[in-house]
């Protein structure tokens, strides 16, 4: 079998062939796992918004019109995870976090990762949402801006503008 484009294999999805959904869900597991890794810091609940995410993207299979897969996918994932938030009433409180063990690679750099973990922590959601999908998804301004509903351009000021108050924060907390 010939390899079908993500939208090609949605399509097939939302013609009701299920079957194609496994080579989505392989293709984009880890890279939704991350996001909600990065936006919830709790393995448990990322593991279940990631599953819930193919579990919408099966059940609105029918609203797929076509375009990009992965902004779609994506949309579906961020709704997710604003509504795990909201549920939660905590709108990216920083106490959640403080007890959760980081694994840290044990090289010299680890003692930066815990430390980058935490200052990011310190960043409005808005802020750290765009690092994550500009940094950590690797997702171009563009595909943020029209899964943000704004301009490339602005994706780009905001971006320099968390990455220039990420770098800040970092470079002026105290050493861990």
């Amino acid at each position: 079998m010939e390899k079908l484009t993500d939208e090609e294999l949605m399509s097939k999805v939302s013609d009701d062939n299920l079957d194609y959904m496994r080579f989505l869900y392989e293709r984009y597991y880890q890279w939704i796992y991350n996001f909600f890794m990065q936006m919830i810091r709790d393995n448990d609940a990322s593991e279940d918004l990631m599953q819930t995410t193919f579990y919408k993207a099966i059940k609105y299979r029918k609203s797929y019109k076509g375009g990009k897969f992965d902004s779609w996918i994506f949309r579906i994932a961020r709704n997710l995870s604003a509504d795990y938030f909201r549920e939660q009433k905590q709108t990216y409180s920083n106490e959640r976090f403080e007890n959760i063990p980081e694994v840290i690679a044990e090289t010299e750099s680890g003692a930066d990762v815990q430390k980058l973990n935490l200052v990011m922590l310190k960043l409005s959601p808005e802020e750290r949402e765009i690092l994550v999908l500009s940094r950590f998804q690797e997702m171009r301004y563009l595909q943020i801006a029209k899964l943000l509903g704004s301009t490339e351009n602005a994706v780009k000021v905001k971006a320099h503008r968390a990455l220039k108050k990420l770098k800040k924060l970092f470079f002026e907390s105290v050493e861990i």
